[in-house]
């Protein structure tokens, strides 16, 4: 029965995978928007997003804001390694004939995706503090999942469990503080 199971998944994750990264047939704007999606969740505008807040909001929202983030981020991190370590899964174009990467991966292996975890964790605590944002920051971490299998780095599973590793270890930076 597991093994029926892991073979459904595996075929569903080799499908929703070649529908998406099959968008990118000669297209290059599709590309370059994807590419600069991707490039938003590497990290670099987390510290600028968190510098905002501090200077612009409510100090009785941007103090919890910016501690659970202190707390989340490097556990994310943290988790996101070991799993990546003890899975060693490769990433799609290692793996599948006529798959080349469109952007250069940071590191060997694709499971779970950072990025998606990155992002998914920065949308958790966007919207638990700002639940205004909900609708155009949870558009943006989707978008980021899907960029990650349109550049043909990661796998959609790869993705959904970088998404559950974001919005779990968020979900623990605010119980923490709370």
């Amino acid at each position: 029965m597991l093994r029926q199971f892991t073979n459904s998944l595996t075929r569903w994750d080799r499908l929703l995978f070649d529908r998406i990264f099959s968008w990118g047939d000669e297209r290059i704007i599709l590309n370059r928007l994807f590419r600069l999606i991707s490039w938003s969740a590497n990290g670099w505008l987390y510290p600028f997003l968190a510098i905002y807040v501090y200077l612009t909001v409510n100090p009785t929202i941007s103090k919890p804001f910016l501690l659970s983030a202190v707390i989340a981020f490097p556990l994310e991190r943290l988790l996101y390694h070991l799993i990546k370590q003890s899975m060693k899964r490769d990433r799609p174009f290692e793996r599948l004939v006529d798959v080349e990467f469109r952007v250069r991966p940071p590191d060997r292996f694709s499971f779970p995706s950072g990025h998606a975890a990155s992002a998914f964790l920065m949308m958790t605590l966007l919207t638990s503090f700002f639940p205004v944002l909900q609708i155009p920051v949870f558009l943006w971490a989707a978008t980021v999942g899907v960029a990650r299998v349109y550049l043909g780095v990661h796998y959609p599973t790869d993705v959904l469990a970088g998404a559950i590793l974001g919005i779990v270890t968020a979900r623990i930076g605010i119980w923490f503080i709370m």
